[in-house]
């Protein structure tokens, strides 16, 4: 395995508790492992990310249309995925939306995660739950931003039924937000 990506597949090793039913996905070779600057946060691993249905993987490549859309984004804003470490606020496989416990054990493992990845620079947090947990984990470490020089850029989700609304102005709040988060990591990740 590439030497950028084995520490955080051994984290996610860890993790599993096939016992408790609690499985995650590896992260695929073609992101940043610990060398990422950017840490993108969704929800919890999708369907695609299981073993035998999917890749097994975390992945921009997954064939799911959040995936596409985010590499679509990345893209757009020229940002590599070798610069990004893909994660989400619960990172056990559920399938549906993590409960308050669930956020908190996906708070503390945040946290770890950290740890494992010293160049991280900036965290993309795409939807409610990405955010959740980071405040959640921001209770665990008051003062990890400040130390370690990490910001966090909020956006939407990235799946389409984030941008599911009657209301074509409240769409385009949605996409101008989702623009506005990807420029702004864009913008430092090239800073450095």
């Amino acid at each position: 395995m590439d030497s950028h990506i084995a520490p955080i597949n051994q984290f996610v090793a860890d993790l599993r508790d096939v016992a408790n039913n609690l499985w995650l996905p590896e992260v695929a070779p073609m992101h940043g492992g610990i060398d990422a600057q950017v840490l993108s946060v969704l929800r919890d691993p999708g369907p695609k990310t299981q073993l035998g249905s999917g890749s097994g993987f975390l992945c921009i490549e997954n064939d799911d249309p959040t995936a596409e859309r985010q590499l679509q984004l990345f893209e757009q804003h020229g940002i590599s995925p070798r610069k990004v470490l893909p994660w989400n606020a619960y990172p056990w496989y559920v399938n549906r939306a993590p409960k308050a416990g669930e956020l908190n054990a996906g708070a503390a493992v945040l946290l770890q995660l950290l740890d494992l990845v010293p160049t991280c620079c900036v965290v993309l947090l795409q939807g409610t739950h990405a955010v959740d947990v980071w405040h959640r984990m921001l209770k665990l470490s008051p003062t990890l931003p400040q130390e370690r020089g990490i910001e966090a850029v909020e956006s939407i989700h990235p799946g389409r039924q984030a941008l599911w609304t009657p209301n074509p102005t409240e769409r385009q709040a949605r996409i101008n937000k989702q623009t506005a988060a990807y420029a702004r990591v864009a913008a430092m990740i090239s800073a450095d």
